[in-house]
C-alpha cells in the first residue's frame, strides 16, 4: 500500500521532484534572510558582510547542485571510496594547517569562506556505506564481521574528528551509521551492542575533557551560572521565550544585538523563534520534516525497486538531515547539551550549505533516474 502511494507521487513527465526542489530553495532563501537579520549588528561599517558571503556560498551551492544533477548514480557508487580517502586526507591536513576558531582546528581557509572537511566526511562516509551495503547486505544480515567492518571505517573518521575536536560530527556519523545498518537488516543484538558501546564512548569522552563535562552540567541547570558557563543557553531560552505565538516581527530580535553568541550559526533557531514565534517555528520545522520525509521516501522506493545503492544513500541523507535538525533545535531549546551543529540550509556556514546542497542534488538525481525508468517502462508497454 505504501509503495503504491509512493509510485502515485511520481509523474514520469516531470523530470524531477519539484516539491523537494522548491522546499530546499525556500529553506535557502529563508536562511539568507535570517543570516542577514541575525548578523547586521556585527559590523557597523558593513552590516551586510555576512549576507554578501552567504550569497557567494549560495551561488557556489547552486552551481555544484546543477553539476551534481548530471552525475549518474553509478559514478557515485564507483568513486565513493575515492571520496572517502580524500576526506580522510583533508581531515589529516586540517590538523596541521587548519585555522583555529574558539580553540578548534576544523577549517581550511579558502578566501571566500573557510572549508570544513568534517562536512565532506559525512557525505563521503555515507557514500561508502551505501556502496558497501549494496554489495554486502547478506553479510551484514548474517555475520558479525559484515556489521563490524563499516564501524571500523567510521571509527577512523571519528578519531581524526576528535583530534580537532568535533564531537558533534562524530555523533552524527555514528547515528546515521547505526541507523542505516538497522535498515539494512543487521541483527538486533548487534545493533543494541554497538549502540551501548557508542553511548559508553560518548560518556567517557565527556568525562575525559573538562569543557565537555562543564557543558553537560550547564545543560542540566543553566541558571546556576547564568552569567558564566550557562550564559549562552540562558540567552537562547530568553530569545525563544520572548517570541511568544507570533513573534516580535522580522528583524526585531533584541538578543541578536550582542547578547547571544553564535546567533547567526549554531543558535540561529533562537533568533527565528524570537522574530517569528511559535507559528514561524512550526512552519520551519514542518519544511525540514518534509525534507527528511522526502529523502526517506525516495530511499524506500529505490530499495523496493532493488536499487540498493541509491536507496541506502537516500535513507542516510534523510536520517542525516532529520537528526541534525533534531540536535540543533534540542541544543538551542535546552533539551540537549550544547553541541555545534548547524540547522540545515538555515545557519550561516559555507561548508554545511555546500555539502548538504550536493546531497539534495543526489536525491533529485535518484528520483530523476527512477522517473526515467518509469517512462521507459511505459514506452515498452505501449509498443
Amino acid at each position: 500500500m505504501t509503495l503504491f502511494w509512493l509510485k502515485k507521487q511520481v509523474n514520469p513527465h516531470i523530470p524531477f521532484d519539484n516539491q523537494l526542489l522548491w522546499t530546499v530553495l525556500g529553506l535557502m532563501i529563508f536562511g539568507l534572510i535570517m543570516v542577514t537579520s541575525s548578523s547586521m549588528s556585527f559590523n557597523d561599517s558593513n552590516p551586510f558582510f555576512y549576507t554578501q558571503r552567504e550569497l557567494i556560498q549560495l551561488g557556489i551551492s547552486l552551481f555544484l547542485m546543477s553539476i551534481t544533477l548530471y552525475i549518474p548514480m553509478q559514478r557515485w557508487q564507483q568513486f565513493g571510496s575515492v571520496l572517502l580517502i580524500i576526506a580522510i586526507i583533508m581531515l589529516i591536513v586540517v590538523l596541521g594547517i587548519g585555522s583555529s576558531i574558539n580553540g578548534a582546528s576544523r577549517w581550511i581557509p579558502l578566501g571566500v569562506f573557510n572549508f570544513q572537511p568534517a562536512e565532506l566526511s559525512k557525505l563521503a562516509l555515507f557514500l561508502f556505506l551505501a556502496g558497501y551495503l549494496s554489495r554486502k547486505s547478506e553479510e551484514v544480515q548474517s555475520g558479525f564481521w559484515g556489521f563490524f567492518k563499516p564501524m571500523v571505517v567510521m571509527a577512523v573518521l571519528s578519531i581524526l574528528l576528535l583530534k580537532q575536536p568535533d564531537l558533534g560530527t562524530v555523533i552524527v556519523l555514528f547515528m546515521v551509521t547505526i541507523g542505516i545498518l538497522f535498515i539494512a537488516g543487521a541483527q538486533l543484538w548487534q545493533f543494541i551492542a554497538i549502540l551501548l558501546t557508542g553511548v559508553g564512548a560518548v560518556i567517557c569522552l565527556i568525562l575525559y575533557e573538562a569543557y565537555r563535562l562543564t557543558r553537560l552540567l550547564t545543560f542540566l541547570d543553566p541558571w546556576q551560572d547564568a552569567t558564566g558557563s550557562g550564559y549562552q543557553l540562558v540567552a537562547s531560552l530568553m530569545a525563544i521565550g520572548s517570541g511568544g505565538i507570533t513573534g516580535q516581527g522580522m528583524g526585531n530580535s533584541i538578543l541578536k544585538l550582542g547578547y547571544l553568541p553564535e546567533c547567526h550559526t549554531d543558535f540561529i533557531f533562537s533568533i527565528i523563534s524570537e522574530e517569528y514565534g511559535y507559528i514561524g517555528v512550526v512552519v520551519l520545522l514542518s519544511l525540514l520534516f518534509f525534507l527528511t520525509f522526502k529523502a526517506l521516501a525516495i530511499g524506500y522506493r529505490a530499495l523496493n525497486e532493488g536499487v540498493l545503492f541509491s536507496g541506502y544513500l537516500a535513507c542516510e541523507i534523510g536520517i542525516w538531515f532529520g537528526f541534525q535538525t533534531f540536535v540543533n533545535v534540542g541544543v538551542t531549546s535546552g533539551m540537549l547539551p550544547t553541541k555545534g551543529l548547524t540547522l540545515p540550509f538555515i545557519s550561516y556556514g559555507g561548508s554545511s550549505l555546500i555539502v548538504m546542497s550536493i546531497a539534495v542534488a543526489i536525491l533529485l538525481r535518484i528520483d530523476f533516474e527512477f522517473r526515467q525508468q518509469q517512462a521507459q517502462a511505459r514506452i515498452r508497454l505501449v509498443k
